[in-house]
């Protein structure tokens, strides 16, 4: 049983019509994760509790109970929501003595609603910070496609847990490109909803740009997923109401864009030219039957990273202000320098942050005026090794991740699909941004990238 080769909709039509059952889903599961122990995408798992859900499923569907449109789907929780029985370590040795959460974050009570079984957690770098995927308490995950490549992050065990067929669903969460940069990195579709789509709460809420979705290797099945999970919480206030649309059935209405805007370097600073070249030539795919491109080799706006880091940072410092120095000291060094930043701005230095969100959106608003989508690549470089930089025209820098948080920062809906490979044989992803509250018509176009580029392929793994 390889979860790579069924759609999600395909597997969970198997387990109602009892053509495989809740706990055989589970079986395979927890066999493909023990075997690919080695990639680290998984940190905690507890067979016991997920046969056991399994179980529950299959009675339940053996008396005629409704068990919902997920039932006997296996899924992972990226480590830094909760899902009840299971310790949110966050990556970090300061939670890993927590006691197992009480309950599940709204989007775990949603797919369990749906009848997901919980198969444990995946792996992230600590309290989410990077866009790598290592921490000091359980290390880093591997790329399955290259293990010595990071996945990308900070869902980077969800996104190797996926690629590597141990589950066909997980959850993740993007506040700078969490979804889309692992989603590049291990070859699949991975998309941003606009903020305040899929309610977020407990400790991610006091992060105010990030946004907790489905992931999985198809797009089709993040819409279909997505349908289960939208909607309101009075958990999170800035949540949205549920579309009238459903995301699903958008896909299938044919729906392909009449004119993109291609901006390889949108901030002006170098892109790679082999990931630039790669995305280049799956835009002429799309030229090719019919989709007008303008190309801006212009800068659209100023890397907001100062901005990105200022609101970021100071978002997360609360949890961190009474650490004794003995604390601090157990958190990755990148992550400390990144919390130092937090304790000296000002209210008039977040206020001119606002200043260039506000700037920045009224751009994009621009740009998309005339244009269905703004096409990026996903990341500037090439993907590091784990707990190194990336490679943007033969030089390592901290800067190949810098084209995702913008994004976030002006809460534009926005996907990654695979453009093609690069000459080492690592994914590159191609970004595609949308209009404020756009999401269907980014999820159409990943739709349509996903049938116009070549078809999907996953690593052989041993």
């Amino acid at each position: 049983m390889d979860f790579r080769e069924r759609s999600v909709q395909e597997w969970a039509a198997a387990v109602q019509s009892r053509e495989v059952s809740a706990r055989e889903m589970v079986e395979a599961s927890l066999a493909a994760i023990d075997a690919q122990e080695a990639l680290n995408a998984f940190v905690t798992t507890d067979p016991e509790r997920s046969l056991a859900e399994a179980d529950e499923v299959d009675a339940r569907l053996a008396a005629g109970e409704e068990v919902g449109p997920l039932a006997g789907i296996p899924f992972g929780v990226k480590d830094l929501e909760d899902a009840a029985g299971y310790v949110t370590t966050q990556g970090s040795k300061l939670h890993a003595d927590d006691p197992p959460a009480l309950a599940d974050s709204v989007l775990v009570e949603r797919l369990r609603a749906a009848g997901c079984v919980v198969m444990g957690k995946t792996n992230t770098p600590e309290f989410g910070w990077t866009g790598d995927t290592y921490n000091p308490l359980f290390g880093p995950t591997g790329n399955p496609w290259n293990p010595k490549r990071s996945p990308g992050g900070s869902s980077g065990g969800t996104a190797a847990a996926l690629t590597a067929g141990l589950v066909p669903l997980c959850t993740g969460s993007d506040g700078g490109g969490s979804i889309r940069i692992p989603a590049a990195a291990c070859g699949f579709s991975g998309f941003k909803a606009s903020l305040g789509r899929i309610p977020v709460e407990g400790p991610s809420r006091l992060w105010p740009i990030s946004v907790h979705g489905p992931m999985a290797l198809r797009v089709a099945d993040v819409a279909f997923v997505s349908d289960l999970v939208l909607g309101p919480s009075p958990r999170d206030l800035n949540s949205l109401p549920r579309p009238d649309q459903s995301w699903r059935e958008a896909l299938d209405e044919g729906w392909q864009p009449r004119k993109a805007v291609w901006c390889p370097s949108p901030d002006g600073k170098p892109t790679d030219s082999e990931i630039a070249t790669v995305c280049e030539a799956a835009i002429a795919e799309m030229e090719s039957v019919g989709m007008a491109v303008e190309v801006r080799d212009e800068a659209l706006f100023d890397d907001p990273i100062w901005e990105y880091v200022l609101l970021s940072a100071n978002a997360v410092s609360g949890e961190f202000a009474e650490l004794a120095q003995e604390q601090m000291d157990q958190i990755t060094p990148g992550l400390r320098y990144y919390l130092g930043l937090s304790t000296g701005p000002k209210v008039a230095d977040f206020n001119q942050a606002l200043d260039t969100f506000y700037a920045m959106a009224e751009t994009l608003a621009g740009v998309l005026a005339g244009a269905d989508l703004l096409l990026t690549p996903t990341v500037a470089g090439h993907f590091p090794e784990s707990g190194g930089k990336g490679l943007v025209n033969g030089h390592h820098t901290d800067a190949w991740i810098r084209h995702t948080y913008p994004y976030n920062l002006i809460r534009l809906p926005a996907g990654s699909v695979r453009a093609g490979f690069a000459s080492d044989g690592m994914p590159v992803g191609l970004q595609l941004v949308g209009p404020q509250l756009g999401d269907v018509r980014v999820l159409q176009a990943m739709s349509y990238c996903e049938q116009l580029f070549a078809p999907p392929a996953w690593p052989a793994l041993s």
